[in-house]
């Protein structure tokens, strides 16, 4: 992909984390309301079969239109291929954990794992800004690391929400039949 001459600016970045911010709102409270806690519950596997095919998804994608512009960056090449089944695999698990966790706190177990999805996003960015990923890429040359540490908070609750509308799907079809 020929990103030549584009940049993703601070005001990229918060834009985005409004834009994603406002989803979240929609989709946290949607979940909130509607996946009771029995059910989440009930979605352990569901959850981690899906992070793990969502993230491995995502990693592909960003390893086939995203390497040569910003990846190739803070990665060595020899782990180009193999990063979407690593990142898939070991999303999995940050998926069990946080349902795992999210079952453990008091309170509502969606909000918090969505929570937890958020956070994660914000602690990878902060890991990737200290590899250089605003430094060297061109691309992200000149975007502020608070923003880019910020916009992923919403950016992986809507990750997060996707995951779990989709593992909510598949409990309930599962339960039809």
């Amino acid at each position: 992909m020929n990103l030549e001459g584009v940049k993703v600016t601070s005001e990229v970045l918060w834009r985005a984390a409004v834009l994603f911010g406002l989803f979240d709102i929609v989709l946290v409270f949607y979940y909130a309301r509607f996946i009771e806690p029995t059910i989440f519950g009930q979605m352990k596997w569901p959850v981690t079969f899906f992070t793990g095919i969502f993230w491995f998804l995502i990693w592909l994608v960003m390893v086939l239109f995203f390497w040569d512009p910003v990846y190739h960056y803070v990665f060595p090449s020899w782990s180009r291929w193999g990063l979407p089944l690593l990142f898939g695999i070991g999303f999995a698990f940050i998926g069990l954990l946080f349902w795992w966790l999210a079952m453990q706190f008091k309170g509502n177990p969606v909000l918090s794992f969505c929570l937890l999805g958020g956070l994660w996003g914000m602690l990878t960015h902060v890991w990737a800004i200290h590899r250089g990923i605003l430094d060297k890429p061109p691309l992200l040359q000149g975007a502020s690391p608070v923003a880019a540490s910020i916009m992923p908070i919403f950016e992986f609750i809507f990750y997060w929400c996707v995951i779990l509308g989709v593992s909510f799907l598949w409990n309930n079809r599962k339960k039809t039949n």
